[in-house]
């Protein structure tokens, strides 16, 4: 699947980003959301931030999907995540005959 990259300013908790796209004639609504989980959060101990990450993600609203893992800093990391209704309805937009 292709992918475009379109930055989205810093902030705080939360941000919801919804994209409307045509593909091929077809338009689509695809929302993503924007997280920043903080290190400070992690349950400890911890090994790694791996785990730390893992733990943080293992009950999370399970209507999204991982997208993307953003750069870490010393405080935080931010995390995409990309609502799975829209990952099967582009799959059908993409793929004919996906399920």
């Amino acid at each position: 699947m292709g992918h475009i990259a379109i930055p989205i300013p810093p902030g705080k908790g939360k941000q919801e980003v919804e994209i409307e796209i045509t593909i091929n004639g077809k338009k689509a609504q695809l929302h993503y959301r924007v997280e920043l989980f903080y290190w400070e959060d992690c349950p400890a101990p911890i090994v790694n931030r791996v785990e730390c990450i893992r733990n943080l993600l293992s009950d999370y609203d399970q209507d999204w999907m991982l997208y993307y893992i953003g750069d870490p800093n010393d405080d935080f990391v931010p995390i995409t995540f990309f609502k799975r209704a829209d990952w099967l309805e582009q799959r059908k937009m993409l793929i004919p005959n996906a399920s």
